[in-house]
């Protein structure tokens, strides 16, 4: 079959179809015919060899598809089955077919369609994992550094279901976009904590960051250590004393995530969707950091 891929680390140069084997399910994995693929930073950074792959390998770390078969070990999915879930290795989705973590992956509704369904894994179930791991009570205020990205925009919805107030940092352009999924939009740059204590008067409660660098920097006097989070940059976020943001891809938190789209409470926005052909554009466009929404790959 052919995927989008790259041959060898580096840069975008590296990008291109391949002619690979049909992958075999192993123990506690799905195959599927995936009928839609997510888009991520993470994806750019494998490409990259930030995380050690160092290719030839097909990119793509989620998907929505049917299931073909089934690895050794594997219960509660059946072949033909409509699912979504995270691609083992962070790796394989932008493909006819794809291997699935059957531990990371849920049962698609109906009433949540594929394209939806295929940007979950990552973004939304990172903002939700992040979420549980802070633990707020309901009113509390939450800062999300970094709002307008791929994670913050679900972030600021399931934190305003948990009845969070949000503040979120964003550059001037993704302001409206923050504002609309009910958070109060905060500039970056100098004069940040000014800024975020004119609208949080009575301090903030907790942080979760999507940014790192100087940006979180810039934000941790404004929490307590143990309430300040990070996805983005977790070596200085413990160095400030605060956490990681550590991944739970189960199941359930997918599973609790698509009912919440089932339900129309949680908007995954999905803004562009392309035929595989146009892999290496999307690509593109979410490594230059302009994506406003998710990307999604359509393999036929």
């Amino acid at each position: 079959m052919r995927g989008y891929g790259f041959v060898r680390a580096g840069g975008p140069e590296q990008e291109g179809f391949l002619d690979v084997p049909v992958p075999v399910p192993g123990t506690g994995e799905l195959l599927v015919r995936v009928r839609a693929a997510g888009v991520n930073p993470g994806d750019w950074r494998v490409r990259d060899g930030e995380y050690g792959t160092d290719g030839p390998a097909v990119l793509g770390r989620e998907v929505a598809g049917t299931v073909l078969t089934l690895g050794d070990g594997v219960t509660g999915f059946a072949p033909g089955d409509e699912v979504f879930g995270g691609c083992p290795g962070m790796i394989g989705g932008w493909a006819e077919q794809a291997i699935v973590t059957a531990s990371f992956a849920a049962h698609r509704p109906e009433a949540v369609s594929p394209e939806a369904a295929a940007v979950l894994p990552v973004a939304a179930g990172t903002a939700y994992d992040a979420l549980d791991q802070l633990a707020l009570d309901a009113g509390s205020t939450l800062l999300v550094n970094g709002a307008g990205g791929g994670v913050g925009i679900p972030m600021l919805q399931l934190a305003r279901l948990r009845g969070l107030r949000v503040i979120g940092t964003a550059s001037q352009g993704k302001h409206d976009l923050v504002a609309g999924f009910g958070a109060v939009p905060v500039a970056y740059g100098e004069g940040v904590v000014e800024r975020i204590r004119s609208v949080a008067p009575d301090g903030v409660d907790g942080a979760l960051d999507l940014v790192g660098g100087d940006a979180l920097r810039a934000v941790a006097e404004l929490v307590p250590a143990d309430r300040l989070f990070s996805v983005a940059d977790k070596p200085l976020a413990k160095e400030l004393g605060g956490r990681e943001v550590v991944r739970e891809r189960t199941t359930a938190v997918l599973t609790a995530l698509a009912k919440l789209v089932a339900e129309n409470q949680l908007d995954p926005f999905v803004t562009d969707v392309r035929p595989l052909t146009e892999a290496g554009e999307a690509l593109a466009l979410v490594e230059s950091g302009h994506a406003r929404g998710k990307q999604v790959l359509l393999p036929t």
